[in-house]
């Protein structure tokens, strides 16, 4: 029964944050890449900060302050700020392949965080993984920007760090109080660079940019990771953690869907072969 539970609140964590990267897409449109890398921290650290408090959870040791400090960098300021950055240059559609190593970015760190030894296999589809997406940035599908690219293979680096440092915190401190936590510890940092780079003249944004930052404030940075930590939770990091290879399959289908946004069978292809080589990496680690 908690696998089962485990598996529907990870499904439903993964559906909530494939749509992350088209509302970011949409809402960096108008607003500044760094507002709304900021505005979003914000508006989810107030509500996480009001669940804390709400739900009158302990705060975390002194201990544990340096794993939040690497969960803050990594999802709440490095992810977001780095992939509203490449949307700047590349469709979400585009980015959504490199979304596809995001699970082998975390096992990787899991790896390393954990001392585990994977099997040579392991380290072979990873290999393969990666030059597929290589492979991609470099075709000429009419999109390619080394620039795009480069940031959003940062983006999944520090995404990687920052899931594997949670996850490992959450057996500890609870899923959604990690992420909650990690909120609160930049939203200082966080407010002061919303009031500094706020948009001159809040007229010319438009409705769906709004939405966008409503989305990713509230859905991708908060609800997302209530569901995906608790999936984790009950039915497993291993094996929970596996569907997020779903993601980039959803994503390209969200940005055909709802931004009209071209997929060209380059990137179905290449998210094809991402998720293959992740998935049998993942089975060897």
């Amino acid at each position: 029964m908690k696998s089962i539970e485990g598996w529907g609140s990870g499904l439903l964590g993964v559906a909530i944050f494939s749509a992350s990267l088209p509302a970011t897409r949409v809402a960096v449109a108008s607003f500044p890449p760094l507002f709304l890398t900021a505005a979003r921290a914000s508006i989810a650290a107030m509500l996480g900060g009001a669940l804390l408090l709400l739900l009158r959870q302990a705060r975390p040791a002194r201990a544990d302050l340096a794993s939040l400090v690497i969960v803050a960098f990594g999802v709440v300021i490095g992810f977001p700020l780095l992939t509203a950055l490449a949307l700047q240059h590349i469709t979400s559609a585009h980015s959504i392949v490199f979304v596809g190593l995001l699970p082998l970015a975390t096992a990787i760190f899991g790896v390393l965080r954990g001392a585990e030894r994977p099997k040579p296999l392991f380290w072979l589809f990873s290999l393969m993984g990666s030059a597929a997406v290589g492979a991609f940035a470099l075709s000429n599908d009419g999109t390619v920007s080394p620039t795009g690219d480069l940031l959003m293979i940062a983006a999944i680096v520090l995404c990687g760090l920052g899931y594997a440092e949670g996850a490992v915190l959450s057996r500890k401190l609870g899923g959604w109080q990690v992420i909650s936590w990690a909120l609160l510890l930049a939203s200082p940092f966080m407010l002061l660079l919303a009031a500094v780079t706020c948009p001159p003249s809040w007229q010319a944004i438009d409705t769906p940019a709004w939405l966008g930052l409503a989305y990713v404030s509230i859905f991708s940075m908060l609800v997302g990771f209530l569901f995906w930590y608790r999936g984790l939770a009950a039915g497993g990091i291993a094996s929970v953690g596996q569907l997020q290879l779903l993601q980039p399959f959803l994503g390209l289908a969200l940005a055909g869907l709802l931004l009209h946004e071209p997929v060209a069978w380059s990137m179905i292809l290449a998210t094809g072969l991402v998720v293959v080589c992740v998935a049998l990496a993942r089975r060897y680690a």
